[in-house]
This record gives structure tokens, C-alpha cells and sequence, in this order.
């Protein structure tokens, strides 16, 4: 309601909130698949609504978010220094156990040094629109995580796309800027692994292009830290190519079986962010409890490396299943495995079926995908038992049969 003084205006802000019927539209049919609440530890089976599943819908590629070594670090840690920080890291908020992360994480990357954020999302959204100015140019594939078009819009250089791991499109972006007369700098960011898509970056040819042009290269490596490498260094590692990676980005949330976010760089690149990052000096810093988890995950991977091993035993059981199946799961190449639906609705009824038979999965509809490219975001983690992936395959083919996917 309008009060009296107040001049109506053509459009109600909340026009907008009161005309979004999707959700509840989705709601009423009894196919609504997200804020499902969970009544159990984050493992390979979780409860839902008295229930339970098969978890095929996490990030914890490692299995270690229920491991007793991590949460018992979490928990001394809390005792110790309390519940949280207080304060940002630029002012009270920065504790010994920070530093001590960012020492570590410096020495497992061979990089002179990390600087840790309090959330995946804010690493990206702090260090690129810190470091793109007004007279900059941000390079990016259109597929990108959301976080980095973020940081993008936040920034005030100007943002180019090219096509999703199209090297050839990327070097004609590239080509237009320097026969454009473009005099600023370049920075170029990709997602290591694509988190909808599983497939990995061409990172030696962007690596090449990128150093023919003079672009500067950040890599998000949220889904392959503890995942690709010998060592579980993610894309770089990968590739042979750490030291021609400019800034490394990664989650805690995934493989490190926790919450917050790094980048790691040469030792100017970090002191720059860290005094200019509105991102981080604004933000309360990373509770104890997560960083002391974090420090113990860390110690885990570099000294099991059989956990990523395991994974990728699991994560071609997986590729081969499904795919003997007859689903479509595109080009991946990780332990994301993403199974084409199509329309939106049927997914929505093909993620209730798998749920009503035991399983969660994550149902991915537009606009994060292209209009008729809906799909099933799986993904699989070192700790599924045979058993666990085999009822999974089962259940799909039943599923996928039924409703004719298959």
C-alpha cells in the first residue's frame, strides 16, 4: 500500500516478486528440487525428510567432510579461539592459523604466497575486480562460473567472451584488441574443470596464446584442486604448467571439506590484492574452526594421495556406466558427469523419481544451461562404495527407461 504523501511511480520495485510464480508453480506439481533440508552429516548417504540416499549431488570429492581428523581439528580449533574472528584480516581478524594456511597452501602450489578469503565466491570477486582497472580488458569463456562474471561486472575494465574452450575464437578475440589499438593490460580467467560441464580447460593452448598476446592468466580451480595432478595441485599441475599460471584460485568447500577461498601468486600480486581487495578488507575473516579443518584436509591430501586414486577408479565406473547406458554426458572428462535430460519439466520429474528410489542428484535447467539442455549435475567422490554406484546405475537405467531418456 501507497501512503498518501507518496507519489506513485510507473513501476513497484516489488512488481517483479510478486509476478515470479515459477517456484511455486513447480512446487504445487511436487517436483520443487532445491532447499531440500538435510538431516545429516554431508556423506555418501545423506538423510532427507526421514530418508535415506545416495548422495550423488556433492563436492566432496575426497570424502573427507565426515572424516574424524578434520572435524576433530574444526573442533579444537573452536574451543581454542572461540567461534569466530570478530574483524576483517586487514584489522583484528587475522589469526596465526591464517597465516599458517597461507604459508602452506604457498608451499603445496609452489607459489611464494596465498592469500585466503572467506568464501570461494568472494576469492573470485575480490582479486579480479582489484586488479582491472578503467583502461583494462577481462578475457573470459563463456562458460565461467558465476563468480567470475561477477568479479567482471564488479571491475571497471571492459569484459570480452569467447567460445566455451574454443582456443581458436579466444586468440581472434585476443587478435581484435591488438589490432583495435588496445594499450591496457589483459587478464584472462577460466574455470580449471567447468563445473556444469566436467571438461577440462586447454590450458597449454591458452597458456601459448595468451603469452603471444600479452594477457595475464587466472585460473579458477574450484573443482580440480585435491582432483587433477600427481600431487592434487589441480589444472596447472595437470599440465605441467604451474609456473605459467599468473594467480591460481581455489574453494575450501570441495576437496578441502570446508568453507572459504584462495588465490596463490607471486608474492607482489598477493600484497597488491591484499591492500586493495575491498572484498577481503571488508569481510570478517574465516573462522577458526573452518581454517584448523582446512590445515588438516590439506595434510590429508598430500600425504593419501590413494583418496585421488580411488577417485578416479569411481569416476570411470561412472563414465562408462552411464554411458553404456545410452546417456548423453557430453565431453566430461572429471568426476562431475552431467546426464542430458532436455526440457526443463522432465527433469524436474526425473530428479523426483531418482529421489523417490533413493538417490540425490542435482537438476540443472535454464538459464543455467541453453533452453532445452537441461540435465542432471552428478558427481562422485573417493568414499562411494561399488555398492553405492552400482544402485546408482540401476536406478538410472529403471528411471531412464521409464520415462523414456533412454
Amino acid at each position: 500500500m501507497t501512503p498518501d504523501n507518496i507519489v506513485n511511480t510507473k513501476t513497484d520495485l516489488f512488481d517483479k516478486c510478486f509476478s515470479f510464480t515459477r517456484a511455486d508453480e513447480v512446487k504445487a506439481a511436487g517436483l520443487y528440487p532445491y532447499f531440500q533440508p538435510i538431516s545429516s552429516a554431508p556423506g555418501n548417504e545423506v538423510t532427507i525428510n526421514g530418508k535415506k540416499v545416495i548422495m550423488i549431488g556433492s563436492n566432496n570429492y575426497l570424502g573427507l567432510t565426515d572424516d574424524p581428523r578434520v572435524k576433530e581439528a574444526a573442533a579444537e580449533a573452536a574451543r581454542e579461539y572461540g567461534s569466530g574472528c570478530t574483524g576483517s584480516r586487514y584489522l583484528n581478524g587475522t589469526l596465526d592459523l591464517h597465516v599458517q594456511l597461507e604459508e602452506e597452501l604457498a608451499k603445496f602450489f609452489k607459489r611464494e604466497a596465498a592469500l585466503v578469503f572467506s568464501t570461494g565466491f568472494q576469492s573470485n570477486l575480490g582479486t579480479i575486480s582489484c586488479l582491472v582497472g578503467r583502461n583494462d580488458v577481462l578475457v573470459i569463456d563463456r562458460s565461467d562460473h558465476a563468480s567470475i562474471v561477477d568479479g567482471c561486472r564488479l571491475s571497471f575494465g571492459k569484459t570480452l567472451k569467447f567460445g566455451h574452450n574454443d582456443m581458436d575464437d579466444y586468440e581472434h578475440v585476443l587478435k581484435n584488441l591488438t589490432n583495435n589499438g588496445h594499450k591496457g593490460g589483459i587478464l584472462t580467467v577460466v574455470d580449471g574443470v567447468f563445473s556444469m560441464e566436467g571438461d577440462i580447460i586447454n590450458l597449454p593452448k591458452l597458456v601459448e596464446v595468451s603469452k603471444r598476446y600479452g594477457a595475464r592468466v587466472m585460473v579458477d580451480d574450484a573443482h580440480s584442486v585435491g582432483v587433477l595432478g600427481k600431487g592434487g595441485r589441480g589444472t596447472p599441475e595437470h599440465f605441467d604448467l604451474i609456473d605459467q599460471v599468473d594467480i591460481q584460485m581455489g574453494t575450501f568447500s570441495k576437496s578441502f571439506a570446508s568453507i572459504g577461498g584462495f588465490i596463490v601468486a607471486d608474492a607482489k600480486i598477493i600484497n597488491f590484492v591484499k591492500h586493495f581487495s575491498r572484498e577481503l578488507i571488508f569481510s570478517a575473516s574465516l573462522p577458526p574452526s573452518a581454517t584448523a579443518a582446512v590445515l588438516k584436509a590439506l595434510e590429508i591430501i598430500r600425504t593419501e594421495p590413494e583418496r585421488r586414486e580411488q577417485l578416479w577408479k569411481n569416476t570411470r565406473k561412472m563414465h562408462e556406466g552411464f554411458r553404456s547406458l545410452g546417456y548423453d554426458i557430453g565431453e566430461t572428462q572429471t568426476p562431475i558427469v552431467p546426464v542430458l535430460v532436455g526440457e526443463d519439466l522432465d527433469t524436474f520429474k526425473f530428479w523426483k523419481a531418482l529421489l523417490d528410489n533413493g538417490v540425490f542428484t542435482n537438476p540443472i535447467i535454464s538459464p543455467a544451461v541453453a533452453p532445452g539442455m537441461a540435465l542432471l549435475r552428478t558427481s562422485y567422490t573417493a568414499t562411494h562404495t561399488d555398492e553405492h554406484l552400482d544402485r546408482v546405475l540401476d536406478v538410472f537405467a529403471t528411471i531412464g527407461r521409464k520415462l523414456k531418456i533412454i
